[in-house]
């Protein structure tokens, strides 16, 4: 992994990604799984590399939204019931790489429009989540979490706020507990089949923590530097058609 042509750009790109994410109530999977789609990493290595990195770093961003009081148990566990076994069974499949990464491609559709504040607005007026509502979504997200290597936050995000269950941080810090249920999930599917962690994959966590423990401080408490931002959507724009022509 390290041996990876340009790694020390990857290196120092890293942990801006997670201060990011990190801002927002998120994990960053999507966008680790976009800087190593940039830089050629085996696919192989790509999926539980970036759940490892979710489990730190969304762990760390839930810790200072929940500190801030913003979390909501009863909107999280209406997700989580089915988020975390299907998040297990799409963590054992193990699909083509030209498929896989334009799924990824996809999905990395929605974390762009999160980093361009398409889903920024939120309601004065929120809704309760109904069970089925929340069951549905949890259980598909999660899904899709396992396979591709994402805790589903980039996705959940959006939903909550645009059908308006809950406000912005409530979003972050409920999103970013589900990121880390479906990455341990995911995580332990990917073990289940024989998948093993690099070594070198747990240099990445202490990079990625350094940017994750800043976003999470100051995305929980401050303004998020929206000019970062959109460098951050730009290079998730270039892996985007990477990965959808390659």
């Amino acid at each position: 992994m390290l041996q990876t042509e340009n790694i020390y750009i990857f290196l120092i790109i890293l942990p801006v990604v997670s201060f990011l994410y990190s801002s927002v109530g998120h994990g960053g999977a999507s966008g680790y799984l976009a800087l190593m789609a940039l830089f050629s990493f085996a696919p192989e290595s790509m999926k539980p590399t970036a759940l490892l990195l979710n489990l730190f770093v969304a762990g760390i961003s839930f810790y200072y939204y929940y500190k801030e009081g913003f979390f909501n148990k009863k909107l999280f566990i209406s997700f989580a019931i089915t988020s975390i076994p299907m998040a297990f069974i799409g963590g054992m499949i193990e699909i083509d790489a030209s498929l896989y990464k334009k799924i990824l491609a996809v999905l990395l559709i929605f974390a762009i429009l999160k980093m361009l504040n398409v889903f920024g607005k939120e309601s004065t007026a929120i809704k309760d989540v109904k069970l089925w509502q929340g069951l549905l979504v949890g259980g598909i997200i999660g899904f899709f979490s396992g396979l591709i290597g994402i805790g589903g936050g980039i996705i959940l995000t959006p939903i909550i706020l645009l059908l308006h269950w809950g406000k912005m941080k409530e979003a972050a810090a409920v999103s970013a507990l589900f990121i880390w249920v479906n990455s341990a999930s995911g995580l332990i599917g990917q073990f289940s089949i024989g998948v093993t962690l690099e070594k070198a994959s747990f240099l990445l966590v202490i990079i990625a923590l350094i940017g994750g423990i800043l976003g999470g401080y100051y995305g929980s408490k401050k303004i998020n530097n929206q000019n970062l931002q959109y460098i951050l959507a730009f290079v998730l724009l270039i892996a985007c058609v990477k990965l959808f022509f390659t």
